[in-house]
This record gives C-alpha cells, structure tokens and sequence, in this order.
C-alpha cells in the first residue's frame, strides 16, 4: 500500500477539492470540507486507525496551476506532508470558455511539471495525480473537450514522469456515465455530486491500497 504509519496526505486542487472546507457554517468538518477529500480521511481513519494517519485538505475554488504554484509555499511545504494528492487542470480549460484566459497547453505542462519537481526536491512526498475531468452534460461541455483532452493526456505524461499513482478520472466518469444518467454526477458537467465525489473517493482509496 501507498500510505505508511503516520502519514500526512494533503489534498490540493480546485473547487472539486475545497468543496465547502473554507465555510465556517459547515460544523464539524475540520477542515476537510464536505466532498471526495473528507470521504477518504473518513474511510482511511476507520479503516486504518493503528496508522495515526493524518489528512488536509488545501483545495481553494477557482484555482488554476498557476495558483498552485504561487501558494506551494504556504499550503505544501509549510504542511510538510509525505503523500501529496492532486486534482487540477479543468478550470484552465474553463477560463478560456467564459473569461477569454486561456492557458497554453506547454504553459500549462510546464508549470505542472514544476511543481510536481518542487514536491519531489523539497518534501520527497509520495505523489497520486488525479486526471481533470469533463462530464457530456451540455453543449459548452462539448466544445471544451478539445481544449481538455490534450491537457489530460499532459497530465498522464507527467505521471509517468515522476513515478505517480495515477487516476483516470475522465475514463471513470465517463464509465459511470454509460451505468447512470450523465445528472447523476453532476449537475454542470465539471462540479460532482454526491455520488460522483463517492466515486473518486472509491477510486483513490483503491489505487493508493494496490499501489
């Protein structure tokens, strides 16, 4: 298994990630927020409590690579954690649809790749990447797929290239999509419902278990 007594996972990304840990009103949740990153400290902790295993979540809404890289400091190194679990890309397809932002593809390989060689020099984290995903839930979805299929398969290269434990979420969501209505899952083609964070949780406890 990926994880060892006593690891620190942190979970850094986007909306997908946050998803509520920043809203004071939502008691309880300790930071974790209330989608795929508090499933998994959930499972883990019940499943593994002998472990001591300890969980953060770091994700802010919005945020694109470059965000990342800008916050590496404050949010990473300063946590100092051993796994690092991320999940980003989509929101650098998206801006170029609804803010006329784009993120070049090689900008976007570039800034990935540094920040994976910063994790890897600075912490020796143990590295699970979670690909970007889109849904077939509408037109707009549709037209961004050319801007997102190159930036997934960045993504799976840079996998390859630092070791990581990979998730293909595009390939499960779209697997799911075939055994359920695309509405099941989200309800705007990128954000999860509550199902779909259960499946990305499912998907990441098992691969970090058989990795």
């Amino acid at each position: 298994m990926l994880l060892k007594a006593n690891d620190h996972v942190l979970f850094y990304g986007d909306s997908i990630t946050d998803w509520g840990r920043r809203n004071e009103r939502q008691f309880n949740n300790y930071g974790m927020g209330s989608g795929y990153a508090a499933l998994i400290w959930g499972t883990l902790t019940a499943r593994y409590p002998e472990m001591n295993l300890t969980f953060t979540n770091r994700g802010i809404s919005g945020d694109r690579i470059t965000d990342l890289l800008r916050r590496f400091d404050e949010d990473v190194l300063a946590v100092k954690p051993s796994v690092v679990s991320i999940l980003i890309g989509v929101n650098d397809t998206w801006r170029a649809f609804d803010s006329n932002d784009p993120s070049p593809i090689p900008q976007f390989q570039a800034n990935y790749r540094k920040l994976l060689g910063q994790i890897r020099d600075k912490l020796s984290a143990r590295l699970v990447i979670l690909e970007p995903f889109l849904m077939d839930f509408s037109d707009r979805c549709r037209q961004m797929r050319a801007d997102l299929n190159p930036r997934i398969d960045s993504v799976r290269e840079l996998a390859r290239e630092f070791g990581a434990t990979y998730l293909p979420l595009d390939g499960l969501f779209a697997a799911a999509c075939c055994r359920a209505p695309v509405p099941v899952w989200t309800d705007d083609g990128v954000h999860p419902l509550p199902p779909g964070h259960s499946l990305i949780a499912d998907a990441w406890i098992a691969a970090v278990e058989r990795a």
